[in-house]
């Protein structure tokens, strides 16, 4: 990735995009006060540098699949190969080692377990070379950062944040919306075409959807009004949090009561620093994804914030090297750069 630098106007951008990621330029012109065709301009050098990208993606609780976290301990030689090979799946995402060279985590969907004549996901990759150990925890219910990172949303103001986004419906019960019940819909093939078009890029345009899917255009627009309506599809922004002066991701593993969780989540999904929070299956009960400034950052937000909050027992941690994969798909220029990458056996999709 070349090197970028983001200005003010950039971060109006990007705030914008995170509030919807399909606005129009000319609606989002409007917002910042810049010409249409500069707004235009900034989001595309960013993107053909790689460092900015709109994916679309599919919500696994209202689809009947379900999301895991990984953590693979490996051999040191087999971490980067790993990494590669579990980034060129498409039901990976957030593919990250982790400072020390010998363990790397991940995020993968899978169906729901059944017997359908296949070895499991997890058996294969704890089979595949290099591989040491696997642990897994099923995503239970996300609790912060699902709307997008705080640290990169604080860029527009209350008034133009008004003028991006119409009011919305009030969810059936807002005393707990999390509550409500996931209904699964039925996506047909065309669904499923347009949810693999959007997840390489969030932004495509409606001929290039229709081309994609065999429908029209309208059939196109009104489909993902739909899908976002019913919480099937909602729109990420792919960024590096160290361009906001965000250098160090940690993750987190809370251990926290049963009567605890709720304030714990609670409090969570109110930090600036929780870029993801989740609460799991596994040894511990919460995972949490946190971006810090410095390490002594991150010293300050585990031993005043997490610490001033009741029910956390204890707190494993772990920084990231760096990210091989983020929310969606490779975009093409990384992909086939990882297609020249160590050759080696991945667990079959």
């Amino acid at each position: 990735m070349e090197s970028v630098t983001l200005d003010a106007l950039d971060r109006r951008l990007i705030h914008a995009l995170q509030l919807d990621g399909r606005l129009p330029f000319s609606r989002i012109a409007a917002a910042v006060g810049a010409p249409e065709r500069t707004v235009a301009r900034r989001y595309h050098r960013l993107r053909s540098r790689l460092a900015l990208r709109v994916v679309g993606l599919a919500d696994g609780r209202r689809t009947g699949m379900l999301d895991w976290i990984v953590r693979v301990r490996c051999a040191p030689e087999a971490v980067e190969t790993l990494a590669v090979l579990l980034a060129r799946r498409d039901d990976t995402s957030w593919i990250a080692p982790l400072v020390g060279g010998t363990e790397l985590t991940c995020m993968i969907r899978t169906p729901p377990p059944g017997d359908d004549g296949r070895r499991p996901f997890f058996e294969q990759l704890a089979r595949t070379a290099g591989v040491r150990e696997v642990g897994t925890a099923c995503v239970l219910r996300p609790v912060a950062g699902v709307g997008g990172w705080a640290g990169r949303m604080d860029a527009l103001g209350e008034a133009e944040q008004r003028l991006l986004l119409p009011p919305r419906p009030a969810p059936a019960n807002p005393a707990d919306p999390a509550d409500q019940t996931e209904a699964v819909p039925v996506l047909s093939p065309a669904d499923s075409a347009l949810l693999r078009a959007l997840s390489q890029d969030g932004r495509a345009d409606l001929g290039r959807l229709a081309a994609a899917t065999g429908c029209s255009e309208s059939t196109v627009r009104r489909r993902i009004g739909q899908l976002r309506d019913s919480g099937v599809l909602a729109f990420e922004v792919e960024i590096d949090p160290a361009l906001f002066g965000y250098p160090i991701e940690a993750l987190l593993w809370l251990d926290v009561p049963p009567a605890g969780l709720r304030a714990v989540a609670e409090a969570l999904a109110g930090h600036q620093q929780v870029a993801f929070a989740a609460l799991t299956t596994g040894p511990s009960s919460v995972f949490v994804m946190v971006e810090c400034r410095s390490v002594s950052g991150l010293h300050a937000y585990v031993t005043d914030e997490l610490a001033a909050l009741r029910g956390i027992t204890r707190i494993e941690s772990a920084v990231t090297q760096h990210r091989t994969k983020r929310a969606g798909p490779l975009p093409a220029p990384l992909a086939e750069k990882r297609a020249g990458a160590p050759s080696g056996r991945a667990p079959a999709q």
